[in-house]
């Protein structure tokens, strides 16, 4: 039986336990749009001084040629961490030219066709071909408008050493890497049951631009002449018009232990799906336009607020990784970008962000059931569409309990472990990181959302006009504080490095690109 929650932060108090927490890793991942001097989308390749897209370890694309993703190497230390992406946020930008970075979760300006966004190009080997094989599977499926929304990925572990003290602690007698997966399972568990808190407190796509959704039925509100928005939402994004669909509205994924994930996942990419059939793998034309017709091209597909995650090596199955070596660390996916920051993200969400995992990392987490998931998702959902609705009430076991107090009771809660993290890095900062989300609670206007609208409104209830300008204060934030010649020397060399190594895997295929795609695909989970 796992210790409560009292008793591991009674333990974690403890001078020689609470350093272990000095060893919790991070990483950020951030999406953001290309787009050209009047806000439309870039529709430029890929920038060379950029390095490559397939193998820079930083800087790569995600699904469009235009969506940047900046990845930081992983920190123990935030200010270390927040230090890299400013750094590479200051590089990119050299190599940007008259072209900005979208602040927004929700998508600039698209054009008018879905053939005229560029889908991401990672050149001619066989695992640059199966990226961009898979991203055409997107477009066909989903439409490429869907996978323009852009994001904050927040990647969190907690030290193997920890793991191991609260296992001994509890007296399981599981292997170490069985132990460690179901604690993050576990984690996962509660952090979907909570989930709703985030999106309140940093959800910041309340409205978009109406390009995003021509052409789509909706039940948004107009707002100005070219925006849509619902008055009460925090992340659209989060929502039915952002990252979902209707073939994966019904796919089951349990997280009640690792196998059962892995079992999910496992069956969502070997189902076959009429729709996905009837298109085949091949165009008219005989060229690949999906990797198979299956419900899931890859478990990459699945879109999912939160995932447990492992490195793979080079073209590894994700869960071919976790069915072999266990979850190595969480990747939180719903978070929006935040349009006040330049960087998208802010340290003081960070701090929270790490109390509120190590809260469901050592809260009790009991298994889900059909009518638990079925409340959480209805939680979520509503948070996400009618979050600052006055008076809002969630489900909790079957009971309606109001957003803000349930908000307010989980900060009690949660304040316990930002204190054992102010006591492990000796600051203050994780108390008042929570203090700072307890002020949107009790005023709603504080949240991301509402000073959105509030701006919004101030440039004639254009959401494009608000979100220009804000590229605009941003690109002037990073180009006014160039890099120094030595660190832009170090950049340039990685770029080259990822170029000469993209050059090497080309030459080294040995093997067709059809026999690639099926061995990968092949793979046990």
């Amino acid at each position: 039986m796992s210790p409560t929650l009292s008793d591991s932060l009674e333990l974690l108090h403890q001078p020689k336990h609470r350093e272990l927490l000095r060893g919790c890793l991070h990483g950020i991942e951030k999406e953001s749009l290309r787009i050209s001097a009047d806000g439309a989308l870039a529709h430029t390749p890929h920038p060379l001084g950029l390095g490559s897209a397939l193998t820079h370890p930083t800087i790569t694309t995600d699904y469009s040629e235009a969506l940047l993703e900046l990845i930081t190497p992983v920190s123990a230390y935030l200010g270390g961490l927040f230090d890299s992406l400013d750094r590479i946020h200051r590089f990119t930008y050299a190599q940007l030219g008259d072209e900005r970075l979208w602040t927004e979760s929700m998508p600039c300006l698209l054009p008018a066709a879905d053939v005229d966004i560029p889908i991401g190009w990672y050149g001619t080997s066989n695992i640059g071909m199966l990226k961009h094989v898979y991203r055409r599977g997107l477009a066909i499926r989903y439409g490429k408008a869907m996978q323009c929304i852009a994001g904050i990925h927040y990647n969190f572990s907690l030290p193997p050493q920890l793991w191991a003290t609260l296992q001994q602690r509890s007296g399981d007698t599981a292997t170490a890497q069985d132990y460690q997966s179901e604690r993050y399972v576990a984690l996962i568990r509660n952090f979907r049951r909570y989930a709703w808190l985030l999106m309140y407190l940093f959800g910041a796509s309340p409205a978009v631009c109406a390009s995003f959704l021509q052409g789509r039925d909706h039940k948004l509100e107009r707002l100005g002449e070219r925006s849509l928005y619902l008055p009460y939402a925090t992340s659209l994004r989060m929502s039915d018009l952002g990252y979902n669909n209707n073939a994966q509205s019904g796919l089951n994924v349990c997280y009640n232990s690792l196998d059962n994930y892995i079992a999910s996942m496992r069956e969502a990419t070997s189902i076959p799906y009429a729709p996905y059939a009837a298109m085949g793998t091949h165009d008219a034309d005989g060229q690949w336009q999906q990797l198979n017709t299956n419900l899931l091209q890859i478990e990459n597909e699945f879109y999912s607020p939160i995932r447990p995650k492992r490195v793979t090596r080079s073209g590894e199955k994700p869960v071919h990784a976790l069915a072999s070596r266990g979850v190595e660390y969480i990747e939180v996916r719903c978070m929006d970008i935040d349009p006040f920051s330049p960087m998208g993200i802010e340290p003081e969400t960070a701090r929270f962000l790490d109390s509120f995992l190590l809260y469901c990392a050592l809260e009790d987490s009991p298994a889900h059931t059909p009518q638990s998931c079925a409340e959480l998702a209805e939680n979520f959902a509503l948070s996400v569409k009618r979050g600052r609705e006055p008076g809002l009430s969630l489900s909790d076991s079957g009971q309606q309990r109001s957003l803000q107090e349930w908000g307010l009771s989980l900060l009690d809660d949660i304040a316990s472990c930002a204190r054992v993290l102010d006591e492990t890095q000796q600051t203050s900062a994780y108390s008042e990181s929570l203090a700072l989300q307890r002020s949107k609670l009790e005023d709603a206007a504080l949240t991301p959302s509402a000073r959105v609208l509030a701006d919004i409104e101030r440039h004639g209830n254009s959401f494009f006009r608000f979100a220009l300008t804000q590229s605009e204060a941003h690109r002037k934030h990073f180009t006014e504080r160039p890099l120094d010649a030595e660190s832009m020397r170090a950049f340039r060399i990685q770029a080259d490095a990822s170029l000469a190594e993209q050059a090497a895997i080309e030459a080294a295929d040995e093997v067709d690109f059809d026999t690639f795609v099926e061995r990968y695909l092949s793979q046990e989970g």
